[in-house]
């Protein structure tokens, strides 16, 4: 049976689309039905990456999956496995995308596994009534530099664009939408009659590249996806389809959002002023932050030298998480914080630093990109 996606008895809400409030993702994982990464799978996962681990899976930023331990029994094996992930072009790539980007770098290198990287540049012009197909078409390239720029290798890496790949990716599409139901649609994705055709139509495209390493390898292969929790709602439905058309079930490593600015939700590209984008300039970084980031500092210096600071609620310190490599760096942070030691001004302007060395080097990466896009495209 479909569970319904959002969460009407929370404070919370959760789609593809959408995101608000304060995630509970212990309530997510019971209402998406996935299962949380446990020791076990992390012992594992770190053998299998020759002793080491990434700072997502230790702090717990991926933290749930679907049929993980699938992928990393043909790991050991020594048997082929892709890796697939997306972007929708909307917009302007922020810190919220590049997050399972770099993890998903991260897995390709430790596990040697090829990378299929779908951008559905359909989706957004689907469900978004202010964007055109041009401005998708335009959004695609820009959106395409960051993507290279993230490092991966492109001899195991190949970018397709749906409205171009159409073509080897149509017939399966249609194997999708003839096991799919518009009840079925309508329960995953809180789709009304009143919606456009194209949005039911939609996820059975998204369904495909999961199924692409089979029909690239002539033989049943198996496919990780890693994405924030949100997108799942699209796998549960290819999982539920996957076998009766003759695919081996998709598996997913799902982590949680990078929170807005502002607090609350998930960073969002209808939102300039709660993101940093991957083309922000220094000064821009510095001036969201200092303005925009949620303290958890107290009202003033006195009470907050006296009482300490709550970095659980700290926006400045929740990205430190997501960007801050060095575990003792970080921990001191946290423990300075909360004494009152560190002050809620000198906690931003340690993430300011943090973000533009990382956004210098992104930067430099994305201008070298511009030159190599073609030995990335996967082209009809």
């Amino acid at each position: 049976m479909i569970k319904q996606l959002s969460l009407p008895e929370s404070s919370f809400t959760v789609t593809p689309w959408s995101v608000k409030g304060d995630v509970d993702y212990d309530k997510l994982i019971t209402q998406f039905g996935v299962k949380k990464i446990d020791d076990a799978l992390l012992k594992r996962i770190k053998k299998l990456a020759g002793g080491e681990i990434h700072p997502y899976l230790r702090r717990g930023i991926f933290f749930s999956h679907m049929y993980l331990d699938k992928v990393l029994d043909a790991v050991e094996k020594k048997e082929k496995a892709y890796l697939y992930t997306g972007r929708a072009p909307s917009g302007p790539v922020h810190l919220g995308h590049l997050v399972p980007w770099m993890f998903t770098k991260w897995l390709q290198d430790k596990f040697n596994m090829p990378l299929l990287f779908q951008i559905p540049d359909e989706e957004k012009v689907l469900f978004k009534d202010n964007l055109t197909a041009q401005e998708a078409e335009r959004w695609t390239m820009e959106n395409i530099y960051d993507i290279i720029a993230v490092g991966f290798d492109p001899k195991k890496t190949k970018i397709f664009i749906d409205t171009e790949y159409a073509g080897h990716m149509y017939k399966h599409a249609c194997s999708v939408a003839k096991k799919t139901t518009a009840s079925t649609a309508k329960a995953l994705f809180g789709l009304t009659d009143s919606d456009n055709v194209g949005k039911y139509f939609y996820t059975c495209m998204q369904s495909v590249p999961a199924f692409l390493p089979t029909v690239m390898e002539g033989k049943k292969t198996p496919c990780l996806i890693p994405c924030a929790i949100d997108q799942d709602v699209h796998f549960r439905l290819t999982r539920d389809v996957a076998e009766g058309i003759g695919f081996p079930k998709p598996a997913t490593i799902l982590c949680r959002f990078l929170p807005a600015l502002a607090a609350g939700g998930k960073m969002s590209a209808s939102e300039m002023d709660t993101l940093v984008a991957a083309t922000d300039s220094p000064d821009v970084v510095r001036k969201k932050i200092m303005k925009y980031a949620f303290s958890g500092g107290r009202d003033n210096m006195e009470e907050h030298r006296k009482y300490g600071g709550n970095p659980d609620i700290d926006v400045a310190y929740q990205w430190l998480m997501f960007f801050e490599e060095d575990d003792a760096k970080l921990k001191k942070i946290h423990d300075d914080y909360k004494s009152g030691k560190l002050l809620s001004g000198e906690l931003k302007m340690i993430l300011v630093d943090k973000l533009n060395a990382f956004l210098k080097k992104h930067q430099a990466a994305r201008e070298k990109a511009k030159k190599s896009v073609e030995k990335f495209m996967l082209r009809d």
